[in-house]
């Protein structure tokens, strides 16, 4: 919470007059020099008192002792594109006199909608008021909001001063994320069901090597050969679940792409890598997001102790993701020659033959490999104008990743991702790897 300086001058108060203020102070002049010219006395004491008003009134405004404070919450923090998120502003007065009329008006990007204004007439001493207002956004981003600006005015409407709090807050608009239906993937060998894979612990509360029995162990562990190898109670070595890794590339080649806004290609990509993204991360994947231009964001269990919080790292890092001015996916291979095991799954715009041969490069080092190909014409509206060469082109590109291994999931403008991503169930789809040489 923040509080805003005192007022402060008599020029400060003086540039504050409203336009009523300033009406009365002309109109008292005037008067005054009028009834000085005609020897007027009653018009003069008339004159005297409408310019004190308002120069009165400024001057009180001044020397008014009160002092706020401010405070803001968002709920939530993190909201979804389209989805409406509510600002809660709290105005403290922290002095012994109460304030006068208070206005406040929030510092809000237009994207968000109009600017909020609240008139407050009266804080009593120690008292606060709570103000509430909605903001909304189609497009993700991080938005600014604040400061909050706190504008004094007087009883008489004749004199208003405006001061603003330093203190300002991010609203996240993140992309769109919808639930997926649990299949089974390419390669899937890992996470957090039955068909976990496991491997000894090697380090960590439960060792490898056979230890002696500690207070609190469950006797089930006993490790009866050991126990008469070294004469006293020693515990059995623990299996631990392998974790499964799983990357999700992003083509954010602004070549690869069509359409403009919220209804580009772009966008559904972005919406489409979220919702991937969550997914495996609730289902115990480390998961990592690596865009085109070789930038991996940070791994699940990375910097976060809780799948919500690794969810939230990945969501952040999409809500400001951009087009790239790069025209190819080499950045990205070079990623993932180093590490590039586990599910790979790619969401990607156009693409030539080049970019097409490093993607059946990629899938060697991955132990199971999804494509979402992106139909960019349909978003164009380009299909409609070579609806054949476009048909045939994309399935001569499906056609050579699904030989390399690849399970190809074709995406047009308007396609439902929970019902393509059901078509990825690797029960569904059996075509064989061929690692050709010098494919």
């Amino acid at each position: 919470m923040a509080g805003p300086a005192r007022p402060s001058g008599l020029r400060a108060a003086l540039n504050g007059l409203t336009t009523r203020g300033r009406s009365f102070l002309a109109a008292g002049l005037t008067a005054a020099l009028c009834a000085y010219l005609f020897g007027q006395d009653a018009l003069f004491q008339v004159g005297v008192l409408l310019a004190v008003l308002p120069v009165a009134s400024a001057l009180l405004l001044v020397r008014t002792r009160y002092r706020v404070a401010s405070g803001r919450r968002l709920s939530p923090q993190r909201a979804s594109a389209g989805q409406e998120a509510r600002v809660h502003l709290r105005l403290d007065n922290v002095s012994r006199v109460p304030t006068g009329l208070l206005l406040l008006e929030d510092k809000v990007p237009y994207v968000l909608g109009p600017r909020p204004r609240f008139v407050l007439d009266r804080v009593e001493p120690r008292g606060f008021r709570e103000v509430s207002y909605r903001v909304r956004s189609d497009l993700r981003g991080r938005y600014p909001l604040g400061p909050l600006q706190l504008r004094l005015s007087d009883p008489f409407g004749m004199c208003e001063l405006t001061r603003s709090f330093s203190a300002a807050d991010v609203l996240t608009v993140v992309p769109q994320v919808q639930a997926l239906p649990p299949v089974r993937l390419p390669g899937e060998s890992a996470g957090q069901g039955e068909s976990n894979a496991h491997a000894l612990a090697l380090a960590g509360d439960d060792d490898v090597i056979p230890r002696e029995y500690r207070h609190g162990d469950d006797l089930r562990r006993v490790h009866w050969k050991s126990t008469a190898r070294y004469g006293e109670l020693m515990v059995r070595r623990e299996e631990q679940p392998l974790r499964a890794r799983a990357t999700v590339l992003l083509d954010t080649r602004e070549t690869a792409h069509r359409g403009s806004g919220p209804a580009s290609s772009f966008e559904w990509a972005v919406s489409a890598a979220a919702s991937i993204t969550a997914d495996l991360v609730q289902r115990g994947y480390q998961t990592r997001l690596l865009t085109d231009t070789g930038r991996a964001h940070p791994q699940h269990g990375a910097n976060a102790t809780t799948a919500a919080e690794s969810i939230g790292v990945l969501l952040d890092a999409l809500a400001v993701v951009e087009h790239s001015d790069g025209g190819t996916l080499a950045r990205a291979e070079e990623v993932l020659r180093l590490g590039g095991e586990g599910l790979l799954v790619a969401i990607v715009g156009d693409l030539d033959d080049e970019q097409a041969d490093r993607l059946v490069r990629l899938r060697r080092r991955a132990g199971g490999a999804v494509a979402l190909l992106l139909d960019t014409g349909t978003w164009a509206g380009l299909r409609h104008l070579f609806p054949d060469a476009s048909d045939e082109q994309a399935d001569s590109l499906a056609g050579r990743l699904r030989d390399a291994g690849w399970t190809v999931l074709p995406v047009r403008a308007g396609d439902s991702l929970p019902a393509l991503w059901r078509a990825a169930d690797r029960t569904q789809n059996s075509v064989p790897y061929r690692d050709e040489v010098g494919a």
